[in-house]
């Protein structure tokens, strides 16, 4: 069979990896089933030492994205291994400080929305220029995002922002990195997913289980689905595409009239009613 996404002997950097549930084991996994090489970038000793087991044998590099200097590192470090170069990276970090539980989007701290954008959004921008020296040509760079912007949920608060932030940085790259290189930058905007990341919003689950009545089909939306739209945004096949946004959320951003929904949301409150 013709190898169609052409990812046969492609080196990949992958970020991210946390657990078997995380989007970035997903993409890696199946980068390998595509026969592509796939190089491991994780927060920590103790996240790699947790993930020994599942990452036996393979390339895998610590670089906290929070520290000053960290992507230069791992840049530097990737190279020295010969492990370069680079025809894709994979953007799969975020982090949000919900250790005083949810908050009123007024009351967000200075410190944890400046950590949390760090982190999750200027750390693409750190780790594409850390790495464009070691880019092939050429070569794609891919964040996952979340599938609407403009929804304003509750207990997401202050990541919504700064979600916004790490797709308005992939476009910025997307036009800096054009000048003179072939590295195209674009984003897959994920619908909700069950992940251990996202078991740690206040009130998720509900979120996750509402949003699966919102899809066309009537079934959430899987990790698996989201790694396949990586994939492709990763391959040459995807040439086309540069700058864009590629939402997965099986129709849930259209469904917003759903019969079914709009007739459980009008169902008379009996919670005072009598026998």
């Amino acid at each position: 069979m013709p190898d169609f996404l052409n990812l046969l002997g492609k080196t990949i950097l992958v970020t991210g990896v946390a657990n078997r549930k995380s989007v970035a084991w997903f993409v890696a996994r199946s980068l390998e089933e595509q026969g592509a090489r796939v190089v491991y970038s994780v927060r920590s000793e103790a996240r790699r030492r947790s993930l020994d087991t599942l990452l036996t044998g393979k390339p895998v590099f610590v670089c906290d994205v929070e520290r000053e200097g960290a992507a230069e590192t791992l840049a530097d470090e990737v190279a020295a291994a010969g492990l370069g170069p680079l025809h894709g990276l994979v953007h799969s970090i975020a982090f949000a400080n919900y250790a005083e539980g949810f908050k009123p989007f007024h009351e967000t701290k200075r410190a944890d929305f400046l950590q949390a954008t760090a982190i999750s959004a200027f750390s693409l921008v750190e780790l594409a220029r850390a790495f464009r020296p070691h880019f092939a040509s050429p070569a794609s760079v891919v964040s996952i995002g979340i599938s609407s912007l403009l929804v304003t949920p509750d207990n997401y608060g202050y990541m919504g922002p700064i979600k916004a932030a790490l797709e308005s940085a992939s476009r910025f790259l997307a036009k800096s990195f054009s000048a003179n290189s072939e590295v195209r930058f674009n984003v897959v905007g994920a619908g909700p997913l069950k992940t251990s990341a996202s078991a740690g919003i206040p009130g998720y689950l509900e979120s996750y289980l509402y949003a699966e009545k919102l899809t066309f089909r009537k079934r959430a939306l899987s990790t698996a689905e989201v790694a396949n739209a990586a994939l492709f945004l990763l391959s040459e096949r995807s040439s086309g595409l540069n700058g864009t946004t590629l939402v997965v959320d099986a129709g849930l951003g259209c469904n917003a009239f759903d019969a079914e929904i709009v007739r459980l949301a009008m169902r008379p409150d009996r919670s005072g009613a009598k026998d």
